[in-house]
């Protein structure tokens, strides 16, 4: 075996550990078996669905779709499967309590690193006209991030819960702000590469790599922060008509909207819960909890527009310099820690400024990390896609209503936060850690 595939297996258990750690320290270890049992919003699972569920994932991908072995629990298979039972739906399951969902994965894991040395997960010498499930670790690159991502999925869970507050965080770093210089900046007409084609940890969505020829525009340096939406909220922005869509103005009169998702007038001025914490909103922090209806409006305000998934991608990854498109905004190396906010560190925004080590060669900031970005852009795939290795990743959302949403949150983890990551939801979803930036055409004022 090549110290290439050592290395890659090394990662790969690293990730398999890290990614279970960070699931039993959001269910087993903080909550007792009627908290992890109840659902907390007919919008979430509850808590063991998400814990069995990553463990069952695991299993069907890692040992009977690439190892060939049979079910170790084929009487629960049926339960966890995210397409056949809605979320509304799984409190009344018959669902393997905590410490039967703990064993369950645990033994799957033990299973899975037993067999891990027997795969040949090298790069192929060519590409092939068949995906293959082992090479570069494609699989277990698939089934590491369904987990990362199913714990900002128990993040959400967790925000929407009610009761006492279990979940402790990393300080806030004490650093200078750089805030951008100028409140946006030009963004050249002409091509760039969109999507990937060797990025090993990439899902279908993200691939093939397209060339996106694009009318020069401006974009934002940073992201709208708390205050800056409590101006659009001062100045009417909820009761105004002419700033909504025809469907964000139903969903926000349905609704009763009138701010941010958690946010609540006091008299000193706006508080949000976070967490089970009540605390006052703080300024400098980017707007989280709003959906795509909200920032469109606000953009609307502001006399801007929301950008494409494909004008955020070029802000974040092209460079005039070279005329190549990077990895991260700022290079190809992954991301550390004064790169961006990522991986659940802090479980909030950092303040607007907070990175400028992370910021695109175009100087724009904060793209990576902090909060999920809405574009105007409905979910579909890329010229050429091709559904791999399950239509039910992507496929069953394209041009289904679906908002692309980019750029990863203080919840992701960083290795899913690369530039050509495609996040997306519903419209009207506000529970997910979701922000924005505005964009306008070159030539308006």
């Amino acid at each position: 075996m090549s110290r290439e595939q050592d290395r890659a297996k090394e990662r790969i258990a690293a990730e398999l550990d890290r990614s279970r750690r960070r699931s039993n320290a959001l269910t087993l270890e903080v909550l007792d078996e009627d908290e992890l049992l109840a659902q907390h919003s007919p919008l979430m699972s509850p808590l063991v669905w998400d814990l069995a569920h990553v463990g069952n994932y695991e299993e069907l991908w890692l040992l009977r779709a690439l190892a060939g072995r049979e079910a170790l629990r084929p009487d629960i298979n049926g339960l966890y499967d995210a397409f056949e039972n809605s979320r509304a739906d799984r409190v009344h399951l018959p669902l393997l309590r905590p410490e039967e969902a703990r064993r369950y994965n645990e033994r799957v894991r033990r299973e899975v690193l037993d067999i891990l040395d027997e795969i040949d997960i090298a790069v192929p010498e060519q590409r092939s006209e068949e995906p293959d499930l082992a090479a570069r670790g494609l699989v277990y690159h698939l089934v590491v991030q369904h987990e990362q991502q199913h714990s900002e999925t128990m993040l959400s869970t967790h925000q929407l819960r009610r009761g006492t507050p279990v979940l402790l965080e990393e300080p806030a770093p004490v650093t200078s702000l750089h805030p951008p210089a100028e409140p946006e900046v030009l963004v050249p007409a002409g091509p760039f590469t969109m999507g990937t084609d060797d990025t090993a940890w990439a899902y279908d969505n993200e691939r093939p790599a397209v060339t996106v020829d694009l009318p020069a525009y401006r974009i934002d340096t940073r992201l709208v922060t708390n205050a800056e939406y409590q101006r659009f909220m001062e100045e009417g922005g909820y009761d105004t008509r002419r700033w909504w869509s025809p469907e964000g103005w139903e969903w926000k009169e349905r609704t009763g909207a009138s701010s941010p998702a958690f946010w609540r007038k006091e008299e000193r001025g706006w508080s949000r819960r976070r967490f089970g914490r009540r605390e006052m909103v703080p300024p400098d922090e980017p707007v989280q909890h709003v959906c795509h209806h909200e920032a469109q409006a606000y953009a609307a305000w502001a006399g801007k527009r929301l950008p494409t998934e494909a004008e955020w991608e070029k802000a974040a990854r092209f460079d005039p310099a070279t005329g190549r498109s990077r990895r991260y905004p700022w290079g190809d190396t992954e991301p550390g820690p004064g790169h961006a906010n990522l991986g659940q560190r802090r479980l909030a925004p950092a303040p607007a400024g907070r990175h400028p080590e992370g910021a695109s060669p175009l100087g724009v900031q904060q793209l990576i990390g902090d909060v999920w970005e809405w574009t105007s852009t409905t979910f579909t795939g890329y010229p050429g896609f091709r559904a791999f290795p399950y239509p039910e990743y992507s496929e069953v959302f394209f041009d289904d209503g679906y908002k692309v949403l980019r750029g990863g949150s203080w919840a992701t983890h960083p290795v899913a936060a690369r530039s050509t990551f495609r996040n997306w939801d519903l419209p009207v979803r506000r529970q997910i850690f979701s922000g924005f930036r505005c964009a306008r055409d070159a030539d308006t004022d």
